[in-house]
């Protein structure tokens, strides 16, 4: 303790001081900041360059000034947060961002905690100090440095815990804030990995592996500025109130360019919270899924049953098998997708029309072919006139017709006979049946992947169909425009130089994309194209198959931090192993740590957890607490009448002894309680801690198929304080060691 090592005297003259100089730091990121606005309002303001590249210049710096100026913004809070006195007499201020004193030669004031020289302050111990002598640990609100305390390590006076114990049982907030301040060692190790690659960060609930991820990405963009912050990040978790709940934690730490979304989300366009049935849930995560739908592309690449005939002014010709056969053979060996093969497909019908044709009118076919310049004119009047006709359009559209992804899946999943063709030799009989479903059904989060592999497999439209192409034609045009406008003066000698000598409206129209004033997580979010500098994906057990070839195509660099905890997977296509799911992108290149100390629960919960732990699998060994509270967590069983009324009885004795905290009523899906509060299912409850939770019903939970004991293991870990449990039938054998007790 801090007042233990010094006098009261001494800690205050102490105390003045560092207020002193952290009021100062503040003094210098005001400044900072003032310098940086200023500096963003400079080029905002500027527009008298009138060349492109000036502009786009302009824009890239606005861009980096506009997130200097954030990374200063959220540095307010928090700004100061520990020190380091060195064996060589050095003293280190550790926090959230680099300050220098500008006039002495760029010394360090303030050294960013992701700096390799701060690395002791989150792992220097008593046994291995690390050239520190005394850790100090401050305890801000605002800008006001209310005390300290004090790690001293030459002497062995080591005492951390209190600022981690106090930090762990502080009232939790709607979101989760970052631990800066408080990282332990095996944590940091984590962080600071140097490998850029697959990183698997295992733990059971409450070690911390989600926020570690987060620093661990905001260590990254620290260390690998220049190459990650290009593309962004992109961080995937389960549902929409967990990426809330995590929201905060990169702005904390300075860090914007990142993209949220679910696995409903991964697919641009798509954003859908509804599942399917497990056993459609297991087909469709499945990888067999490739080969269902490049059957099913296939299956619409047609051969027609009786001969479609095309009437020219001259003759007639007709389409049977054998020549739809052999344009369909020549598109597919074009090795282009299906969409962008219908040009293939159709000039080979052509080529082989104009044949047939020529042949039936009697022209000199072979001299046409052989030397076009000394031939008739014939064979290229007919492939005019077939390429004009509205027949042989009909045709291409019903023998290789345009595909979207949406269309795609719709029309596979509700055709009995489309699904016996694509999945023949590939999926069960049953499990055709689990793909069926009537028109007009919700997408799901597993359709994601799948039209995401459609896209890979069908391509864009055609040039002439594409929306994205319009857009394209649109920017030409008013590029021409301007161009137009600008081209106005006349030059009979051409001696000026003109507009249209130095770019075409083709390379203006390039120029204005070029200058998207979205923001990166804005472009990133709306563009399938879009590949990230690293990905985070939380939750990772329930992602199947199909969902990490999506995951994998959005970063083909493959830098990922990967969390997840095996025994809290609900998805039946979920991971059972992590190589199952990672050999076959990043053979034997992906590395493994395990994060083994509970930090959330305190041992009286943990110890409950752990009995259904047992049930489920009985090789998993549950974490480690780090603390005991003195509470119990309890039950008390109530007739079924009385269930809402007792329930929240329950919930507002728990929410008064956590008065200032967080509170979240947990209930078995499809359970309908009439209380004034909250109530979530467990599988929205994960990812997320409350100060005190009340369990209802927890038979319910454990009777959910085919994931009821990891629901309610995710449901018994989430207090942080306190754990009630309110039911009506009988407790599951693992929870009956909880204390009964009365509800007022």
């Amino acid at each position: 303790m801090s007042k233990a090592v010094f006098s009261k005297t001494q800690y205050d003259v102490e105390l003045a001081a560092e207020r002193d100089h952290i009021a100062f730091l503040y003094g210098r990121l005001d400044a900072e900041r003032a310098a940086a606005a200023g500096e963003l309002h400079e080029v905002l303001r500027d527009h008298t360059e009138d060349s492109t590249d000036a502009m786009w210049r302009r824009e890239v710096a606005a861009n980096t000034l506009s997130a200097r100026v954030g990374r200063l913004r959220v540095a307010d809070s928090g700004l100061c947060f520990g020190r380091l006195d060195q064996t060589d007499g050095d003293v280190l201020y550790i926090g959230r961002i680099g300050l220098f004193d500008e006039d002495d030669d760029y010394q360090p004031l303030l050294t960013d905690w992701r700096a390799p020289v701060a690395r002791p302050f989150y792992c220097a111990t008593a046994a291995n100090p690390e050239g520190v002598t005394r850790r100090r640990h401050f305890r801000t609100r605002g800008r006001r440095v209310l005390d300290f305390h004090d790690d001293v390590l030459d002497h062995g006076v080591v005492d951390s815990d209190e600022v981690l114990l106090a930090a762990l049982n502080a009232p939790r907030g709607d979101t989760m804030g970052d631990i800066v301040a408080t990282i332990q060692a095996e944590q940091d190790e984590i962080i600071r990995l140097g490998h850029t690659g697959v990183v698997v960060i295992d733990g059971g609930p409450g070690t911390g592996k989600t926020v570690v991820a987060l620093h661990r990405v905001a260590y990254l963009l620290y260390a690998h500025r220049e190459r990650m912050s290009r593309r962004g990040v992109l961080i995937i978790g389960p549902n929409t109130g967990f990426l809330r709940y995590i929201g905060d934690v990169l702005p904390s730490l300075g860090e914007t360019d990142a993209v949220f979304a679910t696995p409903g989300e991964l697919h641009v366009g798509l954003e859908t919270t509804a599942t399917d049935p497990p056993a459609a849930r297991r087909v469709k995560g499945d990888l067999r899924m490739v080969d269902v739908l490049a059957a099913a592309v296939a299956d619409r690449q047609e051969l027609p049953d009786t001969p479609i005939e095309i009437e020219l002014d001259d003759v007639t010709v007709s389409i049977d098998a054998a020549v739809a056969d052999r344009a369909r053979a020549r598109a597919r060996a074009a090795g282009v997708r299906h969409n962008q093969a219908r040009p293939v497909y159709r000039d080979s019908l052509i080529l082989d029309l104009a044949e047939q044709a020529v042949d039936r009118i009697g022209g000199d076919w072979l001299d046409a072919r052989e030397v076009p310049e000394l031939g008739s004119d014939l064979v290229a009047d007919v492939r005019s006139e077939l390429s004009r006709s509205r027949e042989l359009s009909v045709a291409v559209n019903q023998l290789w017709p345009r595909l979207t992804p949406y269309g795609l899946l719709v029309e596979l999943y509700g055709s009995r006979d489309r699904l016996a063709a694509a999945c023949d030799g590939t999926l069960a009989e049953e499990e055709r049946d689990a793909l069926y479903r009537e028109a007009g059904s919700d997408w799901t989060v597993s359709d994601a992947p799948l039209l995401d592999e459609s896209v890979e497999l069908l391509g864009p439209l055609t040039r002439d169909d594409g929306a994205a192409e319009r857009l394209r034609r649109a920017e030409r045009r008013y590029a021409r425009g301007v161009l137009d406008i600008l081209d106005t003066e006349e030059d009979p000698d051409g001696e000026v130089l003109r507009a249209v000598d130095l770019i075409d409206s083709e390379g203006l129209a390039e120029r204005h994309e070029e200058r998207d004033h979205r923001s990166l997580a804005e472009r990133a979010s709306a563009d399938r194209e879009w590949t990230y500098g690293h990905v985070v994906v939380d939750e990772a057990q329930e992602l199947s198959e199909m969902d990490w070839r999506i995951v994998m195509r959005r970063c083909p660099s493959r830098s990922m931090t990967i969390v997840g905890d095996l025994a809290q997977r609900e998805s039946p296509a979920g991971a059972r192993t992590w190589a199952s799911m990672l050999e076959d992108y990043v053979p034997s290149r992906w590395t493994y740590r395990q994060l083994t100390i509970n930090y959330r629960m305190p041992a009286e919960i943990m110890a409950v957890a752990a009995q259904v732990l047992a049930e489920l699998d009985p090789s998993l060994q549950p974490p480690k607490s780090v603390r005991d509270s003195g509470i119990l967590p309890w039950s008390h069983r109530c007739a079924p009448d009385r269930l809402s009324a007792v329930v929240a009885e329950a919930a507002r004795a728990e929410a008064a002894s956590v008065a200032g905290g967080t509170l979240a009523v947990i209930a078995p899906e499809g359970l309908a309680l009439d209380v004034d509060l909250p109530v979530v299912t467990p599988r929205a409850a994960k990812g997320l801690e409350y100060d005190a939770v009340v369990i209802v019903e927890p038979q319910g939970i454990l009777a959910a198929e085919p994931s009821g004991a990891a629901d309610l293991y995710v449901a018994l870990t989430r207090a942080t304080q306190r754990l009630a449990v309110i039911h009506t039938a009988d407790l599951p054998e693992s929870l009956r060691s909880l204390e009964p007790r009365p509800v007022s």
